[in-house]
């Protein structure tokens, strides 16, 4: 009587124990890269979120300043008006704003009588949802021949502002104020540029304020009375 063989082949408990191993070290790797994947998802999710808004505010503010028109020098003119950065008392706004200025940013539309030049000014204002914090506001007033009281329509800018700066630029050096509206004032043009820095609330206080500078294209006014040296 033969006794038969098994000829066939299997996985020893050896070889099943480092086949384990092998994957399970696998499967820790690519949960590794799995949750930094997620985890720079997270974080660059949140600054593309808390970037969007600064962004949009740098939009209206380079907009308004590049289509600011020329000031009146103290004279009174209709759709005109004067250039103001500092601590600005502004018509209309129950606190002091960081800077004033008209400016042709206007929309115009056949429901809406008004001309495209309306009166800008962006200051800091308590936060309506109880926080206690801060937040910068665009207010605009687009009827500027009322002879009554002004309508002025606040617009949110950004949440949670420290503190607002604008600075002029008159071709030596910045000036943290400037004010057209005074006849006799050494500031009667408009700056070559204006810069905006902005802190946010919680930010790191040695960190550089996100900053924006916008160069304004106007004309200088002059009181200088040219002559001609032929005579004619």
């Amino acid at each position: 009587m033969k006794i038969g063989t098994n000829n066939e082949k299997a996985f020893t408990l050896v070889e099943m124990i480092l086949a384990i191993g092998v994957a399970a070290i696998v499967l820790v790797a690519v949960n590794a890269v799995l949750f930094t994947a997620l985890h720079l998802r997270e974080v660059t999710t949140d600054v593309v979120d808390a970037s969007t808004p600064v962004d949009q505010t740098f939009t209206f503010l380079r907009r308004d300043l590049q289509c600011v028109v020329t000031p009146t020098n103290g004279t009174s003119k209709f759709l005109s008006g004067s250039f103001k950065v500092g601590t600005v008392n502004s018509t209309g706004n129950s606190e002091p704003v960081a800077a004033e200025m008209f400016t042709a940013t206007g929309a115009l539309s056949q429901s809406a009588p008004w001309a495209d030049i309306q009166r800008v000014t962006y200051g800091l204002k308590n936060s309506t949802d109880g926080s206690g914090r801060r937040d910068l506001y665009r207010s605009v007033t687009r009827n500027l021949l009322s002879i009554s009281t002004l309508d002025v329509t606040d617009q949110l800018m950004l949440s949670g502002v420290a503190s607002v700066k604008f600075s002029c630029f008159d071709g030596a050096r910045w000036n943290d104020t400037w004010d057209t509206s005074d006849v006799t004032s050494l500031n009667t043009n408009l700056p070559l540029a204006v810069r905006v820095e902005i802190r946010l609330a919680g930010a790191d206080k040695t960190m550089e304020p996100i900053q924006l500078v916008v160069p304004i294209d106007s004309m200088a006014r002059t009181n200088m009375v040219l002559s001609s040296m032929t005579g004619s």
